[in-house]
């Protein structure tokens, strides 16, 4: 369902990345037709290869990007959370949606239309510059993705995630799940067993799981395990850049 923005919207959207170093004015006039849509868990906000109508911004809740096959097969590009944002590249080209963007939990997205977007760039060329920086980020976390895919094996996966909820940098800390296990396997490009082996595996170094709760008993040793081993994919992913 559309509504209004509220004022708790605005103050996430206003400071996303698109947004960067706009003037107050500037930002009003583009976010001026965009609407807020309530969602349900598992409700899809776009479709993959439908035309790109607009570009989102997430106020509230968790938001999968994935691509599928035609068998059905799918594979999490990107989860994430408040003032993330998707489809920007998909609004400006007027090109079809890379992805499907599906609601993980309850939550609340910001539509802003690909036209009025298209048409305040050409009126103030400025615009671009925040919104090539955000697609440029959008790239940094493919490059990512695909030096944590061949540099770590799953146990350095799972770790890295864990590690990067983890408040602390060092000692033990209680990190919370959130979201179910079956799509943080999806995340880290793993089967929910080869996820649940991982978990299994890091009992050695004192991680233990309850349902949504882990417990980790020394941090720095998370981070240490997660990060061993990639320095030489890392360097050809970098020269290549």
């Amino acid at each position: 369902m559309a509504s209004k923005l509220t004022g708790g919207d605005l103050q996430i959207i206003t400071r996303i990345a698109v947004f960067r170093g706009l003037k107050a004015e500037t930002v009003a006039h583009m976010i001026a037709p965009a609407t807020a849509i309530s969602v349900r868990a598992r409700e899809s906000i776009v479709r993959q290869d439908e035309p790109a109508t607009a570009f989102f911004i997430v106020v509230s809740g968790w938001v999968k990007l994935y691509r599928s096959n035609r068998a059905g097969d799918e594979a999490v590009i990107e989860i994430m959370s408040r003032g993330g944002s998707f489809a920007e590249a998909a609004a400006l080209t007027g090109h079809r949606y890379l992805a499907t963007a599906e609601a993980v939990t309850e939550g609340r997205v910001a539509r802003i239309p690909a036209d009025h977007l298209v048409r305040c760039i050409r009126a103030n060329p400025d615009i671009s510059v925040p919104m090539i920086a955000s697609i440029c980020q959008h790239m940094h976390h493919l490059v990512q993705r695909v030096e944590q895919l061949k540099a770590q094996s799953g146990v350095q996966r799972l770790a890295e995630f864990l590690a990067s909820l983890a408040i602390a940098d060092q000692g033990s800390c209680a990190v919370v799940l959130p979201y179910d296990k079956a799509l943080i396997a999806g995340e880290l490009g793993l089967t929910p067993e080869s996820l649940s082996r991982a978990f299994a595996k890091l009992r050695s170094i004192g991680v233990t799981v309850d349902a949504t709760q882990v417990a980790v008993r020394d941090v720095a040793r998370l981070r240490k395990l997660a990060t061993d081993g990639r320095s030489a994919v890392r360097g050809k992913l970098q020269a290549v850049r």
